[in-house]
């Protein structure tokens, strides 16, 4: 179901994140010029456009930002494409930053570099043993080259600790971006968008598999059975395997484009916040995409979604 309406033709809304403060909702989105946030005081209904809520003068390509509400502050994790740094091996610039406001719709400012290019996709989570942070990054090396999820210790919500533990790496052909992306025969495989939360005696990371433009763009799970607290020694699994493509999210009649998305346990329910695009968009918009919701099932281990055209 559609959650945010098309406020706007020139911007789509990607890389939804979903945050509750103080009984009311927000949501940002990735931007070409900014972070942009929405509102409402009902989680699927009268949400409104805000405006840009986070950006840096000179920079473009924000994408993928997460909040977290600390001590009266919020904090919020994103990378833009950045010139202070030297990129990775393969030229990318997408550096991840922590910005703070003093309210869910800012202005987020004072920026401060976390990580450096590549690091994209970040969820920040707090827990017993502390602050940590999932994100992706990029290898060069071994058989299935590409983007895959990492998580660190924040010694505080603006210094990691630099002992990133790999979490979800590509091992399926389904997992493949692009073929031949450097050279021939080296396909450059994705897994991004983690989003982590813990149910019951079970730990998840979900995230998004391969390219948005390809019918076979997923959401996944790994998972992990344990009732350890320091995120960076929980190995996860991929269910039901390392080498079964079985998505919870993929294209289906009336949406393709299912990705990247966060979640938000509601009066004793989950809900997934995602984009997708309308298989018969035609608007002229670069970017089709937009927010929707739809309710997860998550028992003992095990995560199913109820994806509907016009209800929830």
């Amino acid at each position: 179901m559609k959650l945010l309406a098309n406020v706007n033709k020139n911007i789509g809304q990607g890389d939804p994140y979903i945050f509750e403060s103080g009984g009311k909702f927000y949501i940002y989105t990735t931007g070409e010029r900014g972070i942009h946030a929405y509102y409402s005081d009902e989680l699927t209904a009268n949400w409104k456009y805000y405006g840009i809520v986070f950006s840096k003068k000179g920079h473009k390509h924000f994408w993928a930002p997460s909040v977290i509400e600390m001590n009266s502050k919020f904090y919020m994790y994103c990378s833009f494409e950045y010139f202070g740094d030297t990129p990775d091996e393969g030229g990318h610039r997408q550096t991840m930053f922590v910005s703070s406001a003093d309210t869910p719709l800012g202005p987020f400012k004072e920026e401060r570099q976390l990580l450096s290019p590549f690091s994209i996709d970040s969820h920040v989570v707090k827990n017993e043993s502390g602050l940590f942070i999932f994100y992706s990054t990029n290898s060069f090396q071994g058989e299935r080259i590409g983007t895959y999820i990492a998580v660190d210790r924040l010694l505080d919500p603006f210094t990691v600790a630099g002992k990133p533990h790999k979490v979800v790496v590509p091992s399926l052909d389904e997992d493949i971006y692009m073929f031949n992306r450097y050279k021939e025969g080296q396909n450059w495989h994705t897994i991004e968008g983690a989003f982590y939360f813990k149910e019951g005696d079970w730990q998840y990371v979900m995230y998004s598999g391969n390219c948005y433009e390809k019918p076979t763009y997923y959401i996944g799970y790994s998972r992990a059975k344990t009732d350890e607290t320091d995120l960076t020694k929980i190995n996860f699994e991929k269910y039901p395997n390392d080498k079964t493509y079985f998505p919870v999210f993929s294209k289906n009649d009336w949406e393709e484009g299912t990705g990247h998305h966060s979640l938000i346990k509601y009066k004793g329910e989950y809900y997934a916040v995602y984009h997708a695009r309308d298989l018969d968009d035609k608007r002229k918009s670069k970017d089709k995409r937009t927010a929707r919701i739809c309710r997860l099932n998550v028992s003992d281990g095990i995560i199913t979604a109820e994806r509907y055209q016009d209800k929830l």
